[in-house]
């Protein structure tokens, strides 16, 4: 029974690491009409199950929204109207590209793997890239970090994403895909074109996974710069999670994000304080305090926890790039002088980045900045939880 057990944990393995997931792509668009480019190796194109045509180099095929189905169109000829259509790579890890004629979306797109493409909405197509997971983590992490960093900060940014996309599985579900491209899942707007590094990396730490201190897939959550100190999570979020604890950073305090300086006009500043929270201006006391504000360390209250004035509620308000910053009157303005970019919770990248010139490895990186954390092979998780499941039952 128990070989039996363990060898269909090995196929469900298989099956997460090399399983296609379903990303819902151009999100940020309704697309009704969508122009397919040869980009690397051929593709075949299905309407309904049925095999319709193979795009080669040089065509053009454009998918066209027509009343409840959708309109294949090659080189200008239409070869029918479809339910759905499927577009299948030849042989594996090809790419296609992709780009909105109507709306234009400007710039074409490269993704790997497959298309899924169905009518959405009254005049536009959900566009599905179904693509494998290492695919997938290198165009994410392109996307959100860009090219030039060291190989141990990409490994730390593989396993995060990694351990986001399978804790997130069912976030779209409603919408009949996995994830989508936009930054609240991960930024994913092309395959990894310019950067062979974060290829190495994510093959380097393929399958790990982040787990918590209870053994769960942990949020691993990141931002740009500390400042020289993260943020407890219940100053950001209200809620505190036990794994991510304030530490002190000095790896990132002389990065380029690590300081800013912002000007706000005082009138503005004490309308939000008063009309939003009540300040007691007309208090002799208070009435001093309320344009100078030091805060030697993360907090998370403005002034005193009493007054109710939550430091993330001035960020959002007045587009300040953190909520670590002191301030104080000169003039008809407000001087801020602040700390870092970003909500401050988890990992610092600039700080990951700093710490990876200085050698420190990506277990170390993510063990600084997390407390309790485990990382683990999913296969090997997947293991452990079912044997545990069992030994309940």
């Amino acid at each position: 029974m128990k070989v039996l057990f363990y060898i269909s944990l090995l196929f469900i393995s298989f099956q997460t690491y090399s399983q296609q997931l379903e990303i819902g792509v151009m999100r940020d668009y309704s697309i009704s009409t969508l122009e397919v480019t040869y980009t690397d190796g051929n593709y075949i194109f299905y309407g309904d199950s049925t095999e319709i045509t193979t795009l080669w180099k040089s065509q053009i095929v454009h998918l066209i929204r027509s009343g409840d189905k959708i309109k294949i169109q090659k080189d200008g000829k239409v070869l029918g109207s479809y339910s759905s259509i499927f577009i299948k790579e030849k042989e594996a890890n090809l790419t296609l590209k992709i780009q909105g004629v109507a709306p234009s979306t400007k710039k074409s797109r490269r993704y790997m793997n497959n298309f899924m493409i169905t009518p959405e909405g009254s005049n536009a197509m959900k566009i599905i890239n179904l693509v494998e997971m290492e695919n997938y983590l290198g165009g994410v992490i392109e996307s959100e970090g860009g090219g030039g960093k060291p190989m141990e900060y990409y490994k730390v940014q593989a396993i995060l994403s990694r351990t986001y996309a399978l804790g997130h599985l069912k976030k779209h579900a409603k919408e009949g895909f996995e994830l989508c491209d936009r930054v609240h899942c991960q930024a994913y707007h092309d395959k990894l074109i310019y950067t062979p590094d974060i290829d190495i990396a994510v093959k380097a730490t393929k399958g790990i996974v982040m787990l918590n201190q209870e053994l769960k897939l942990a949020q691993g959550f990141f931002f740009a710069n500390c400042g020289g100190q993260t943020s407890e999570a219940d100053f950001v979020w209200n809620t505190p999670v036990a794994h991510c604890k304030s530490v002190i950073d000095t790896f990132c305090t002389r990065s380029r994000q690590a300081t800013w300086t912002k000007k706000i006009e005082v009138s503005k500043w004490n309308k939000f304080l008063v009309e939003e929270f009540g300040y007691p201006a007309a208090d002799t006391l208070l009435h001093q305090l309320q344009y100078s504000f030091n805060q030697p360390q993360r907090d998370a209250f403005y002034q005193f926890p009493q007054l109710g004035v939550p430091l993330r509620d001035l960020r959002y308000e007045f587009k300040l790039k953190s909520t670590w910053f002191d301030c104080f009157r000169e003039g008809n303005y407000i001087v801020i002088n602040g700390k870092g970019f970003g909500h401050g919770v988890g990992v610092c990248q600039e700080g990951a980045m700093g710490m990876a010139k200085y050698n420190f490895n990506y277990s170390q990186i993510l063990n600084f900045y997390f407390t309790g954390i485990h990382l683990m092979d999913y296969y090997d998780w997947l293991y452990i939880k079912q044997n545990a499941k069992n030994s309940i039952e």
